[in-house]
C-alpha cells in the first residue's frame, strides 16, 4: 500500500481519456434540430454522462416531436457517428504518461466507463492505452448506471481493493456523484462547458497529470 492509503486509480474514459463528450454533443445537437431547430445546446448538456434511458429521454423533451426516447436513440444509432470520430485527435496524451507513473509507483490502474464494450476496446486500442489498465470495466455490465455506485463497486471488488483506498477521475456529475457514493475519494478533471456540478469532488485538477501530486 502506498503512504496515502490509496492502492487503486480508476478513471472514467468520455471526457477524461478522451475528450469525445463536445464531439458528440455536436452531432446530438444537429441530430435534434432535424426534428425540431429551436433546440438549443444548453437543453441537451444534461445529457451527458447519463443512462441511455435518462439521457434520451432529454433528447425527447428537447425534441418534443412525439417521437419516444427509444425512437429517437434507435433512429440516430443508425448514423454510427461513432465510425467517424477521430479518437487519436481528441486523446489526452497525459493520460498515457500519468498511467505509466502510477504502474511505476505500484497503484493499480482501471478503467470504469459508461460506454459500451465495443466502444471502450476501440478507443483503448487506438488510444494505446489498453496494455496500461489491469482492469477494463464498461457499464454495459450492470443494470443501473451511474450515478449509481454499482460499477466502481464492481471494479473494486474485482481488483481486490477497499473502495476507501480508491482514487477516481471523473468529470461529470453523475461519474462523480458514483465514485463519492462508493466511498471513493474523487478528482474532477474541470470542465467549464456542459454545466457540470462538481462541487461533491475531493479535488478539482486542470489536466490529468494533476493527480500525481495528490497520489
Amino acid at each position: 500500500m502506498n503512504s496515502n492509503g490509496i492502492r487503486a486509480v480508476i478513471f472514467d474514459m468520455d471526457g477524461v481519456i478522451v475528450d469525445s463528450e463536445y464531439v458528440y454533443m455536436d452531432y446530438l445537437l444537429d441530430f435534434a434540430r432535424s426534428k425540431n431547430p429551436a433546440v438549443v445546446m444548453e437543453q441537451l448538456n444534461p445529457m451527458v454522462g447519463l443512462s441511455r434511458k435518462d439521457s434520451w429521454s432529454i433528447m425527447a423533451d428537447a425534441v418534443s416531436n412525439g417521437q419516444s426516447w427509444e425512437e429517437l436513440m434507435a433512429e440516430f444509432r443508425k448514423l454510427d457517428i461513432y465510425s467517424r470520430v477521430d479518437y487519436q485527435a481528441i486523446f489526452r496524451p497525459d493520460a498515457l504518461t500519468t498511467v505509466k507513473e502510477l504502474h511505476r509507483r505500484g497503484y493499480l490502474v482501471a478503467l470504469a466507463s459508461s460506454t459500451g464494450p465495443k466502444l471502450i476496446a476501440k478507443i483503448v486500442e487506438v488510444t494505446g492505452m489498453r496494455p496500461w489498465f489491469h482492469l477494463i470495466v464498461s457499464g454495459g455490465q450492470f443494470k443501473r448506471s451511474k450515478p449509481d455506485p454499482e460499477i466502481y463497486h464492481y471494479t473494486a471488488a474485482t481488483l481486490g481493493v477497499p473502495e476507501s483506498a480508491c482514487f477516481v477521475v471523473e468529470d461529470s456529475t453523475v461519474g462523480i456523484q458514483a465514485g463519492k457514493a462508493a466511498g471513493m475519494t474523487v478528482a474532477a478533471l474541470i470542465d467549464d462547458r456542459f454545466g457540470f456540478d462538481q462541487s461533491r469532488a475531493d479535488y478539482r485538477i486542470r489536466t490529468i497529470s494533476d493527480i500525481l501530486e495528490y497520489l
